[in-house]
């Protein structure tokens, strides 16, 4: 693989899903990963008392968050192999549709210019295993909403979707395996 771009991985989809999970089970089994940037910067806007949050400012959780995709971006270069991101660039287009709000030129530049692996793993919703937590406060029918944001903006961007099966963590491993053995 010589584009480094064709290393780069996304797991994207509504929140509650499953993709963290499985990005936390690909970490364990020894592969490179990117954590989601939209838990990061909340997390960071808490600790500093911060306005940059979904629920307060969410272009400035946009802009926040593709900052935190580029160093991520940036970062995966210096890995070997398949590195594994919870979402991408694209995502925050996907964000800023879902709010109503255009994309900027710098999101919109930066899901051109940062690449990834032409084809994206989507995990669909599965009520079964949604649940919130301190950082997602989304309902189930606006995860949906954020799952149909990123079936328009991933091909967008000239990214083909692959849906992830609702299975155990095992089989979704095993399935996007099977795709990145085959060629990119």
């Amino acid at each position: 693989m010589a584009d480094a771009s064709q290393r780069f991985v996304v797991i994207t989809g509504g929140p509650g899903s499953g993709k963290t999970t499985l990005i936390e089970a690909l970490a364990a089994s020894g592969h490179a990963v990117m954590p989601e940037a939209g838990r990061q910067v909340i997390r960071e806007q808490f600790a500093a008392g911060g306005q940059g949050l979904p629920w307060a400012d969410r272009e400035g959780f946009a802009a926040l968050m593709l900052a935190q995709d580029l160093r991520s971006h940036a970062a995966a270069r210096n890995r070997t192999g398949f590195v594994f991101f919870d979402r991408g660039v694209p995502d925050i287009a996907g964000y800023l549709s879902l709010c109503g709000l255009p994309a900027s030129q710098a999101v919109e530049r930066a899901a051109r210019e940062c690449r990834y692996r032409r084809s994206v793993f989507i995990a669909p919703p599965w009520p079964e295993i949604f649940a919130g937590d301190a950082e997602r406060k989304q309902d189930f029918a606006e995860a949906q909403r954020t799952y149909e944001a990123m079936l328009q903006a991933y091909p967008r961007f000239g990214y083909a979707l692959l849906e992830l099966p609702r299975a155990s963590i095992g089989e979704r491993v095993a399935f996007m395996m099977r795709h990145l053995a085959a060629p990119a």
